[in-house]
């Protein structure tokens, strides 16, 4: 899917449909399509914008949000479990089959990360 054009461009379109031009006469000054200006003149003049829509799917409405409390709660349990763990237990807990990537993407969403914090001793370089 493309990007939207930019907002300032869909503002300059706002101002010409404001001061009484017709959608594609405001199309054609800024060298845009007449069916585009059509479009957006429609949505001017029923919601007040031409703002784009967001693009991509909802956020927080994938195939594990249902599980989120499961993972935090496993997580909380052993801190040291591999995404191929919880992978599997999610399998046998729910029935629910999904790729580790798919958990990692989730676990990072919600704050979680795979580095340690533990103290190291010093290095013998650091002393030196």
């Amino acid at each position: 899917m493309s990007a939207p054009l930019p907002r300032a461009l869909r503002a300059r379109f706002q101002k010409y449909i404001e001061e009484g031009l017709s959608g594609r006469a405001a199309a054609l000054r800024l060298k845009l399509s007449p069916a585009t200006g059509a479009r957006w003149a429609r949505k001017i003049r029923t919601r007040g914008h031409a703002d784009p829509a967001p693009q991509g799917r909802p956020r927080g409405r994938g195939k594990l949000a249902p599980y989120r409390a499961f993972f935090e709660e496993l997580v909380a349990q052993d801190p040291d479990i591999t995404l191929f763990e919880l992978r599997d237990a999610l399998l046998a807990a729910e029935g629910v089959e999904v790729h580790h990537s798919s958990i990692a993407a989730l676990l990072s969403r919600l704050g979680f990360t795979y580095k340690k914090n533990r103290w190291w001793p010093p290095s013998a370089a650091a002393q030196g």
